[in-house]
């Protein structure tokens, strides 16, 4: 079987600032037989369904977290299309059932009752597409029904900056948080992810799908990653509208002049100069919040966070500022089913969980809404 999870267990402690959960509070809930906490993580906001299953070992010295499995499907639309509801819903119906199994064959090769190991169920609650939120949500109830265990629903923006915190050992960075559905600016201060700035329209990957459509770009594996092969290959910077409005940043109208540019200009220049007229935005508002917030380093999530054009970018800016960049590649920036899970056991651990009646998800649920109550104020 293929492995879905490469990498070794992270180090609880490696980001310094997260408080070391040494029983659960409140009898939350119960760690397994062999003293670990596991929790199962679904991931259906958009496109791709997966499931994660992460482990919490515990240790008087060095207690640590561990992706035990990671596996997931992407719903791939014909070339010239974007993905619809209805359409993408249907195929995590379709996978989901099997993705649950391949994680837990995956994750327990040896174990006959594999879901008493678990302690929770952790779901997408929002921001995303409905149909495929509501997809996963009435898998995650149906599990917590027929396991008796809890439900934690987690925000899927927090679970992209959790993910990346752990994986990259990044304390306390300034978040550039890009994919299809959100561009934000963060920044955490009192338990809380704040939105420094944000686009006013549509997300920059968004921006790209779109553009892709236009030029007629496969969406195999991902229209932004053909995009960024294109731009390799571009000689000629065309000047596009660059539209940063304080911290905010718009790119609807820079779409709209790359799409009539498509009719006389080589496809080639226009992603190159599309990528690098969008990625300026990005780094001068995400600079601009690192000089006000006093930090120096920059941690990148989300789907076109994958760009390596984008990471160069953001790393010349931040070293000049005497900083780093941490980035990470297509399995964790993508989005995934242990990322929920990750922020999920981070939630269950100092005490919240969802109720059945509150299991509903939400289409908008702002970065800024959640109580990172795993962290110090």
């Amino acid at each position: 079987m293929k492995s879905t999870a490469f990498d070794d267990p992270c180090s609880a402690d490696a980001i310094k600032n997260l408080p070391i959960p040494v029983v659960a509070l409140n009898n939350n809930y119960k760690p397994n037989r062999y003293g670990d906490t596991i929790v199962l993580g679904l991931e259906g906001s958009a496109n791709k369904v997966g499931v994660g299953i992460v482990k919490y070992t515990p240790a008087k010295y060095r207690a640590n977290y561990h992706i035990l499995s990671n596996p997931r499907k992407t719903y791939i639309a014909p070339t010239g299309q974007g993905f619809l509801p209805k359409q993408t819903a249907t195929h995590h119906q379709n996978h989901i059932v099997a993705l649950v199994r391949a994680a837990l064959l995956e994750a327990f090769p040896n174990e006959d009752h594999p879901e008493t190991l678990i302690s929770a169920i952790c779901f997408t609650k929002g921001p995303g597409m409905g149909a495929p939120l509501q997809s996963c949500a009435v898998c995650a109830r149906t599990l917590s029904l027929l396991w008796k265990i809890p439900l934690v629903g987690v925000n899927h923006c927090v679970g992209h900056i959790e993910m990346g915190r752990l994986a990259t050992g990044t304390s306390n960075p300034v978040v550039l948080y890009v994919s299809g559905g959100n561009t934000q600016v963060i920044a955490y201060s009192n338990q809380r992810y704040r939105i420094f700035g944000e686009t006013i329209d549509i997300a920059i990957g968004n921006c790209l799908d779109r553009f892709a459509r236009v030029i007629d770009l496969s969406n195999d594996p991902s229209p932004g990653y053909n995009i960024e092969q294109e731009a390799k290959k571009g000689t000629k910077y065309i000047p596009l509208p660059y539209v940063v409005k304080g911290m905010d940043v718009s790119f609807s109208g820079i779409l709209t002049q790359v799409e009539q540019l498509a009719k006389t200009e080589r496809k080639e220049d226009l992603c190159f100069s599309l990528q690098e007229t969008l990625f300026a935005m990005l780094v001068e508002t995400t600079e601009r919040a690192m000089a006000h917030t006093g930090q120096t380093q920059v941690l990148i999530v989300g789907g076109v966070g994958c760009n390596k054009r984008l990471q160069e970018m953001m790393l010349q800016m931040v070293e000049e500022r005497g900083g780093g960049v941490s980035s990470m590649d297509h399995r964790y920036c993508i989005d995934n089913g242990a990322m929920i899970a990750q922020a999920g056991i981070f939630a269950l651990q100092f005490g919240e969980k969802t109720s059945l009646e509150d299991s509903w998800c939400t289409q908008r649920y702002r970065t800024d809404m959640v109580q990172a109550i795993w962290r110090a104020p």
